[in-house]
């Protein structure tokens, strides 16, 4: 065990040093650091097979979920909504329409029916927050195109989910999918997992008032967002309380994500009273200071924004431990994950590899050009010109979840070793590829970026 946290522990220090010095996004000097951990170091086993390894994701998803989540506004979301909705469910859903008419041409030699395709393509189709994040907090970026990407790299995850659960091995299983059934199912699991997400995170807001240690705050926000994870993925056990033989159950992720968001929201609501009310003090201040006899006065006024003060530090504390906490766990995930990739298996399926990466490509960035033509129609969707499409389009970088998605087919399952192939190859493709391409594209285009950005602050 200990050699596993040095080995944790030196493989983020470097990727760290390789990011500041290099500037290189840390989640590709992870993986390669991850892989060069496993061949220097064998013995130490993090995950020993896929099944363990989709253990340890689910570990650790609920705490990259919630960090990723704290970069999210209420009110960038609610000015954002039409735009979001189509990137991480009117685009998923296209793109699954797209797969299914072209499954038969990209891979009609394995006979694939249409839940094996619906399954296949959405694991690919969920991307990574935590890469996109990572890239974009290096450049200054117009805040609605960080808001347009870090926001679908989050839903979109959900809806991926739903897709592959509800309708993808629910047809694999025998399932009778109709569009009725669809559209019920799609509601019910998202109306009930967003509306799980309030409560939990309302319980979490009452909890937050009554205490103002940091490291309580921290565990308050935690609590929140894996148990909302937690309550989303084993609702069942609750309707089985009330209803005999009750299968209900809701996106752990949509769950998480709106419980955190909806703490944050009181969170940074907090912060800019607080901005607002130092401002208001400090003027308060300058005018007692100016009258004689004001030293009670004063010293009121520099009691309550020292109040302010500490209240705001506690807020901005708590997020950056929170992700001091989702870089740890980002770096076990890609640990783990070197130890399971199989190079034989992916050499063996390479072509099958390299035929869905340019497929998914090639559709994600239809779907791209799609969003930039209607946001360009309407005023209730922000523009998005070609060097947003671009950004939009290798955001697209894909991460633990599909390994998730992957341990839930079951083994009888003729095409298996295919599908983890494909999943595995793609994750370390996109991760790349994707990331080096928008890597050069930022870097492009970085002086009118930041044009953009200050013209958003004017």
């Amino acid at each position: 065990m200990i050699e596993m946290v040095l080995a944790v522990a030196v493989i983020l220090y470097l990727s760290l040093q390789i990011e500041d010095r290099l500037k290189i996004p840390s989640p590709l000097s992870l993986i390669a650091l991850s892989f060069v951990a496993h061949l220097a170091m064998p013995e130490i086993e993090f995950a020993s097979d896929a099944e363990n390894f989709a253990a340890i994701v689910l570990l650790l998803l609920p705490v990259l979920l919630i960090a990723d989540s704290l970069e999210l506004r209420l009110d960038d979301l609610k000015e954002h909504a039409l735009s979001l909705f189509y990137l991480a469910v009117v685009a998923v859903a296209l793109s699954v329409l797209a797969a299914i008419m072209l499954g038969d041409w990209l891979f009609g030699q394995y006979n694939l029916t249409v839940p094996a395709i619906i399954v296949l393509f959405a694991m690919v189709l969920a991307t990574d927050p935590v890469s996109v994040v990572s890239i974009f907090s290096k450049f200054e970026l117009p805040h609605r195109l960080k808001i347009l990407a870090e926001g679908e790299s989050l839903f979109n995850d959900a809806t991926a989910l739903i897709v592959f659960v509800f309708v993808g091995l629910y047809a694999l299983e025998g399932g009778e999918i109709t569009g009725e059934y669809i559209v019920r199912t799609s509601l019910v699991v998202a109306g009930g997992s967003a509306l799980l997400g309030i409560v939990i995170g309302g319980l979490g807001l009452f909890a937050l008032k009554t205490t103002t240690n940091r490291i309580a705050e921290m565990m308050i926000v935690i609590l929140v967002g894996y148990g909302a994870f937690y309550l989303a993925e084993h609702f069942y056990v609750l309707m089985n309380l009330l209803v005999e033989h009750s299968h209900l159950h809701f996106s752990g992720i949509l769950a998480c994500i709106v419980a955190t968001v909806t703490v944050h929201h009181w969170m940074t609501q907090a912060i800019d009273e607080g901005d607002l009310e130092m401002a208001r003090e400090q003027r308060d201040l300058e005018a007692a200071s100016a009258a004689a006899g004001s030293g009670k006065m004063i010293s009121g006024l520099l009691a309550r924004i020292k109040v302010t003060w500490d209240e705001k530090q506690r807020h901005l504390r708590t997020q950056e431990d929170i992700q001091l906490l989702a870089l740890v766990a980002n770096t076990i995930l890609f640990v783990a994950m070197a130890e399971i990739v199989d190079f034989s298996l992916l050499l063996h399926y390479s072509r099958e590899i390299l035929v869905m990466f340019i497929a998914t490509t090639i559709i994600r960035a239809l779907m791209m050009a799609k969003f930039a033509f209607i946001t360009n129609q309407t005023d209730k969707m922000t523009n998005v010109n070609f060097r947003w499409w671009g950004v939009l389009t290798f955001a697209g970088i894909k991460g633990g979840l599909s390994i998730v998605m992957l341990s839930m087919i079951p083994d009888s399952f003729p095409h298996l070793d295919m599908f983890k192939a494909v999943v595995i190859g793609v994750i370390i493709l996109s991760t790349f590829v994707y990331a080096l391409i928008l890597l050069a594209l930022i870097s492009m285009n970085r002086e009118v970026f930041r044009k953009e950005k200050e013209a958003e602050a004017h």
